[in-house]
């Protein structure tokens, strides 16, 4: 069973917005998004922020890293001129910044923990410690996600309430074992490496099946016939979140 969102903005508002930043999440959200994908590692001195490559460059100039960096300084860097002038300013958010904000808006979270290499451990367990700090009793948990065995199962030793879901691109024969191990509530996958076979192999085991990055209408509507329960996509624009 999956009880989450079917259609999910990748790293907050998609290829309309700078990735993993608030103002791609106010992007989502003005599309209709209620439901949100982003990563989250650690600075140098251990605070969690939206960050999806360990080394600047890409979406924050210059040279360094997160994991040397520490948050004061990260927090305020230019997450926004890389994407177009029009978003020069938007800063990398803190990860409880994020959750606040989906908080006040009503937006569900995939949290995808994604460690700079040799961090596995420490960031599964600070973001499953800050989680666990951030969401009152009651309130609806985020999923995490991550590539990171590791990292997954510390968060599962520490936050065993939030839920969990593996991330593999190319399905393993070994994906049950993965899963049973993790106490995993679904299985995520690269949709161009699923089959319809595997599909109904994984739904069939009684795992919720999602699917990265779904970009038109018609694979959309392709892999949801196999049983796939949700998917993430960049073009917010073409794929309606009541898809």
């Amino acid at each position: 069973m999956w009880p989450y969102p079917k259609v999910i903005a990748h790293r907050g508002g998609g290829s309309l917005a700078p990735e993993n930043t608030l103002a791609a999440m106010q992007c989502g959200l003005d599309h209709g998004y209620h439901a949100v994908e982003f990563d989250v590692m650690l600075s140098q001195d251990g605070i969690p922020v939206l960050m999806h490559d360990p080394l600047f460059g890409r979406t924050v100039a210059g040279e360094g890293g997160v994991a040397t960096t520490l948050a004061a300084e990260l927090l305020q860097m230019d997450a926004g001129s890389w994407f177009s002038p029009s978003y020069a300013g938007a800063r990398v958010p803190s990860y409880a910044q994020a959750v606040r904000f989906c908080q006040q808006h009503g937006i569900w979270m995939n949290v995808e923990i994604k460690p700079v290499p040799g961090y596995e451990e420490e960031t599964g367990r600070v973001v499953a410690h800050v989680s666990r700090e951030l969401h009152a009793q009651g309130e609806m948990l985020p999923l995490f996600s991550s590539f990171s065995f590791t990292a997954l199962m510390r968060a599962k030793e520490e936050a065993p309430e939030i839920p969990r879901a593996y991330l593999i691109d190319q399905i393993p024969a070994n994906w049950r074992d993965a899963l049973q191990q993790l106490d995993a509530v679904a299985l995520h996958t690269n949709q161009r490496h699923l089959t319809a076979s595997l599909a109904q192999q994984i739904k069939a085991a009684g795992y919720g099946l999602f699917c990265y990055t779904v970009n038109t209408p018609e694979r959309a509507a392709e892999i949801c016939a196999w049983g796939v329960d949700a998917f993430c996509t960049d073009r917010i624009d073409l794929i309606s979140a009541n898809f």
